[in-house]
């Protein structure tokens, strides 16, 4: 007679392939039920965003059709998201909020908000709750980026966050100082704000809360670093030597401060002739993947240089909404599929259940 033990002995045999660990032990089957031939049970993935799911799908029900005895199954599948940053001991928690993602950058200008705000709204499109934390104090840019927002300052201990395209909660410095108005305070202010936004703010049930951080190595990232658990960073750079190079002392600082790495993005990697389809590589070729070789962390994405990437930028309308189905809003939502995948492996690696 099949039994639950036959069930899922067979599911052990399926696993994932970012993670490598069987499902049964990652906790990812629930609510399993086996009367008379009929199996019933739930598969929950990791994440909604993970590229390996109807690949685990496909496998899960193909294991237990094939058991002996079974006449019938019905799989339900869910995701939840897990929680990155068990185990870490810092001064600061952020109640609700599950992941943090650091994108940094050794220097300006290489396009580090359009990564972020593009990631974020990837991750909202495969319905996990998303934020974006803008804390580039002097230089914040947001909501030039999202135009699409609706804001009003509510509450009296803490501030309801924008809310943008997709249900993507926002906060930047952008929301409470005039565009023209320009913020003049020394180093531990800086720090301060940022760690306000991140405490003042009602965020509520988070997945993913990304945050834009200013270039370099100064005091916003160093206080965001120190006192709240970060899941992990990604640097983002140009193809070019001069910005990699600076690139690298970034991504160093986060690896002096314990942060987990999880990759480079490459922006502007390449143009596309309009006319005849041929990739230019403007800035040089190659760059970025012999950087995350000699680092030894992942290349998590090459992004195209778009005349409509800019523009959509400018206009405050990001590309992955505008041109869905854009090379440059494929690359997008090819990082955000990596980013959560890699994600997960930390918080399994780290005992989340």
């Amino acid at each position: 007679m099949l039994t639950e033990g036959d069930v899922l002995n067979a599911l052990r045999s399926v696993r994932d392939p970012e993670l490598g660990m069987d499902i049964v032990s990652m906790g990812m089957i629930k609510d399993l039920v086996v009367k008379d031939g009929e199996v019933a049970f739930t598969l929950e993935l990791t994440t909604p965003a993970c590229p390996f799911n109807s690949q685990i799908e496909q496998m899960a029900r193909s294991v237990v059709e094939d058991l002996p005895g079974v006449r019938s199954v019905s799989m339900k599948v869910t995701a939840r998201v897990r929680q990155g940053w068990v185990g870490q001991r810092m001064p600061m928690e952020i109640p609700g909020i599950k992941n943090v993602v650091a994108v940094g950058s050794g220097k300006g200008g290489v396009g580090k908000t359009t990564v972020a705000t593009n990631l974020a709204i990837a991750l909202s499109e495969t319905g996990a709750s998303v934020g974006i934390l803008d804390a580039d104090i002097y230089g914040s840019s947001l909501t030039r980026f999202i135009r699409s927002f609706r804001f009003e300052v509510q509450g009296k201990d803490k501030i309801l966050p924008a809310e943008g395209p997709l249900g993507l909660k926002m906060m930047s410095m952008g929301l409470l100082v005039p565009d023209d108005t320009p913020v003049i305070w020394r180093g531990p202010l800086v720090g301060g704000a940022v760690r306000q936004m991140l405490t003042d703010v009602e965020w509520g049930e988070l997945d993913y809360l990304v945050v834009d951080l200013p270039p370099g190595t100064g005091d916003a990232p160093l206080s965001l670093a120190q006192t709240i658990p970060i899941t992990g960073a990604i640097i983002v750079t140009t193809p070019q030597q001069a910005s990699l190079d600076i690139a690298i002392k970034a991504l160093r600082m986060f690896q002096k401060l314990g942060v987990e790495i999880l990759g480079i993005v490459e922006n502007m990697s390449y143009y596309v002739c309009p006319g005849c389809g041929r990739k230019e590589y403007i800035f040089g070729q190659g760059g970025g993947a012999r950087s995350a070789e000699k680092l030894d962390v992942p290349l998590l994405a090459e992004i195209p240089l778009l005349p409509q990437l800019r523009e959509n930028s400018d206009n405050g309308t990001p590309i992955i909404t505008t041109d869905p189905t854009s090379e440059a809003a494929e690359s997008f939502r090819g990082l955000a599929r990596r980013v959560a995948a890699a994600l997960s492996v930390v918080a399994v690696r780290r005992g989340a259940k």
